[in-house]
C-alpha cells in the first residue's frame, strides 16, 4: 500500500464531506426561500488497479443532486398575485434577455411596467385571454406567450352581448293588448341604454316581442312567440338576436345582444316581468385581480362582472430533477431532463393553481443539522486517516537516521 495514496484518500474523503457540507448549507441559507428545492451530495467510489499483495487505494468523488420534483409546504399570503402549484409543473418566466425558464417560485408582483415578476426579477409568461375564445397553446414549444401585464387594468367597460327577460303574459289577455317591461343594457363606452320589451298579444297564444332603444325610439329585434297548453313557450329556439346600433352622440356601438325569452309564459295571472339579466358593465375602476385554480387570471371591478384577460401558462419536462438550476430559483431544460411540453393548470398532468399562496423552501432543518453533524464526523475521520499517513512517513524518514 502506497502511504502516498493513503493520504490522497485521506484527502478525498475530506474534500467530499467538504462539498457536503457545502450542500448543507447552501439548504440552511435557503430554508426560507420560495420555491427552493434542497440539494443533496451523492457519493461514488474511485478504485486503482490493485495487484498482487498490493492495493492502491482509491477515493470517493460527489455529485449533487437536487429535489426538484419534491414539493415544499404551501404557505398562504395577503397577495392576490401569488400562486402555489398543487401538483406537477412549473410557471413559466422569462428573464431580461426574454430567454424562458421554469420555477417553481410564485412570489409575483407588479414590477415599474405592470409586468407580474418574482423576488428574482423574472417575469411570467401566458397567454391572451378572450372571453368565449380560450388561449390556444403549442405544447412543444413558448411561442405566443406574453408577459402577464396588469398595466391595462385601469378604467374599464363592458359592451353588453348576452342576456334574458322573462315575464308571465295574462292568459286572458285580448288580442291586440299590449304591455311593457324595460331591461337596461350597456354600449361599447359603458353607458346605459334602456331597452322597452313590448308584448303584444297576436292571436290565440301567439304574442309579439319588440324590443325598442328608449334613446332612440329604433326598434331592434322582434320575435313571435307561441304557447303550448301548459303555458311555456313552445317557440324554438327562445333565443333572438338584436341588430347592433350606432349612438351617434358619442361613436359608441350598442352591441348586437343575444337574448333568451325562455322564461316567458301565459299563465292566468296578471302581467309579471321577472326584471331580467344581462351581462356587460359600465365603465368601472378595476378593484382587484382574481386567479382560479385554472390559472385564468381576472380583473374584477368596483361594478359588474370580473373580465377574464390572462391564463397562466405551465410547463413539465419527464425528469424534472435533471433540469439545471440557475440563480434565482429558476431551471433550464438540461440534457437529461426530456422535452419540455407546455399546458394548463387543471388539465393533463399539470396541477391546479392557489392563489394567495406560495410554495416554501423542501428544506427541513433538522434533517440539515443531522447531515451536517454526519458529515462532521466523516470529516474528521478522514482527517485521521491523512494524518496517519503523515505520522507513517515521518517514521519511514525516521528509519535513515
Amino acid at each position: 500500500m502506497s502511504l502516498y495514496g493513503m493520504m490522497h484518500t485521506g484527502s478525498s474523503g475530506m474534500n467530499a464531506q467538504a462539498n457536503r457540507l457545502s450542500a448543507v448549507g447552501e439548504n440552511i441559507a435557503n430554508a426560507n426561500t420560495v420555491g427552493y428545492k434542497r440539494v443533496s451530495t451523492e457519493f461514488a467510489t474511485m478504485l486503482l488497479p490493485a495487484t498482487t499483495g498490493a492495493y492502491n487505494s482509491g477515493g470517493v468523488q460527489t455529485s449533487t443532486r437536487y429535489s426538484i420534483s419534491e414539493s415544499g409546504a404551501t404557505n398562504y399570503t395577503t397577495s392576490s398575485t401569488d400562486m402555489a402549484i398543487d401538483g406537477n409543473g412549473f410557471f413559466i418566466a422569462t428573464d431580461q434577455n426574454g430567454k424562458e425558464f421554469l420555477t417553481r417560485a410564485g412570489a409575483f408582483t407588479q414590477d415599474e411596467n405592470g409586468n407580474l415578476v418574482n423576488t428574482a426579477g423574472y417575469t411570467l409568461m401566458g397567454y391572451k385571454y378572450v372571453e368565449g375564445q380560450p388561449p390556444t397553446m403549442v405544447v412543444n414549444g413558448f411561442d405566443g406567450l406574453m408577459p402577464i401585464n396588469l398595466s391595462t387594468s385601469g378604467l374599464a367597460a363592458q359592451a353588453s352581448t348576452k342576456g334574458g327577460m322573462g315575464a308571465n303574459l295574462p292568459a286572458s289577455a285580448a288580442v291586440g293588448d299590449s304591455y311593457k317591461t324595460s331591461l337596461s343594457a350597456f354600449d361599447s363606452q359603458g353607458t346605459s341604454h334602456l331597452l322597452d320589451f313590448n308584448y303584444t298579444k297576436t292571436g290565440a297564444n301567439a304574442w309579439s316581442v319588440d324590443v325598442v332603444d328608449r334613446d332612440s325610439g329604433t326598434s331592434i329585434g322582434t320575435k313571435a312567440l307561441t304557447f303550448a297548453a301548459d303555458g311555456s313557450v313552445s317557440t324554438v329556439p327562445t333565443t333572438f338576436t338584436t341588430t347592433a346600433l350606432a349612438v351617434p352622440a358619442t361613436g359608441a356601438t350598442l352591441e348586437a345582444i343575444e337574448i333568451d325569452l325562455i322564461k316567458t309564459t301565459q299563465l292566468g295571472y296578471p302581467f309579471n316581468p321577472d326584471g331580467g339579466s344581462i351581462n356587460g358593465n359600465a365603465a368601472a375602476k378595476v378593484k382587484g385581480v382574481n386567479i382560479d385554480r385554472n390559472g385564468i387570471l381576472y380583473f374584477t371591478y368596483d361594478k359588474g362582472d370580473p373580465r377574464p384577460v390572462f391564463r397562466v401558462a405551465m410547463a413539465n419536462v419527464q425528469s424534472p430533477d435533471k433540469l439545471i438550476p440557475q440563480s434565482g430559483n429558476v431551471y433550464s431544460q438540461g440534457p437529461n431532463s426530456g422535452v419540455v411540453v407546455t399546458g394548463f393548470a387543471g388539465e393533463g398532468l399539470f396541477g391546479s393553481i392557489i392563489a394567495g399562496a406560495v410554495e416554501t423552501s423542501n428544506v427541513d432543518i433538522a434533517t440539515e443539522l443531522t447531515t451536517m453533524i454526519e458529515a462532521q464526523r466523516s470529516y474528521t475521520a478522514n482527517s485521521k486517516v491523512f494524518q496517519t499517513g503523515s505520522d507513517l512517513l515521518d517514521v519511514l524518514v525516521n528509519l535513515k537516521r
